[in-house]
């Protein structure tokens, strides 16, 4: 489980571990804090007192000062988060599968001068990525069913962590995700264990 980290502003920035988030705490850089308390942290004895030292992390924590961690400012583009962005959907057929049943593809293939960005891949099964082979779509019977986009702050959160979202926090992501998001959370699907189209 991890802490989800906003700026003071509210501003999703990342996940932390419990260890990560304790050093914040120590440092007296958490503002505020939402969610419920997922971690309890045991200290030493106070030698004067005899008073434990406890610290509780809730799930979403507000930090001011400069960043500790490594910045997030362009997402990085993995297959698993491509997968995850486009909701395990082939974006030519429509059809929903299993991750190792999808691969990347470039809308404008790279042998034609193509990007390997966001705006330029979307997941496809492998059927419809061979029969597009490298040719533009207009010279193929495919088009895409939904545009690409390069996910926001909340939006790569979500995608990253999202087999271990606890649901306040997803609640919180879930609230600056853009109108063309299309992820739907795992840990609220469907008994079928498939994600249907809204």
């Amino acid at each position: 489980m991890y802490i989800l980290r906003l700026n003071t502003a509210g501003q999703p920035v990342e996940w932390l571990t419990w260890q990560e988030a304790v050093c914040l705490y120590s440092r007296e850089l958490v503002h505020w804090s939402l969610g419920d308390i997922i971690y309890r942290i045991h200290g030493g004895y106070n030698r004067f007192l005899g008073d434990r030292t406890v610290v509780e992390l809730p799930s979403i924590i507000a930090c001011g000062g400069k960043r500790l961690f490594p910045s997030r400012n362009n997402p990085a583009l993995s297959n698993y988060s491509l997968f995850e962005r486009d909701n395990y959907q082939c974006l030519y057929c429509g059809h929903y599968y299993k991750r190792r049943e999808l691969t990347r593809d470039h809308i404008i293939p790279k042998s034609k001068g193509g990007a390997d960005n966001w705006m330029n891949v979307v997941a496809a099964c492998r059927r419809c990525n061979q029969h597009k082979g490298d040719h533009l779509l207009e010279h193929t019977n495919l088009s895409l069913i939904a545009l690409p986009y390069r996910p926001n702050a909340a939006e790569y959160l979500a995608l990253i962590n999202s087999n271990r979202i606890l649901p306040e926090q997803e609640d919180y992501l879930s609230s600056q995700f853009s109108k063309n998001c299309r992820w739907k959370s795992r840990n609220r699907e469907s008994d079928t264990g498939l994600l249907m189209p809204v």
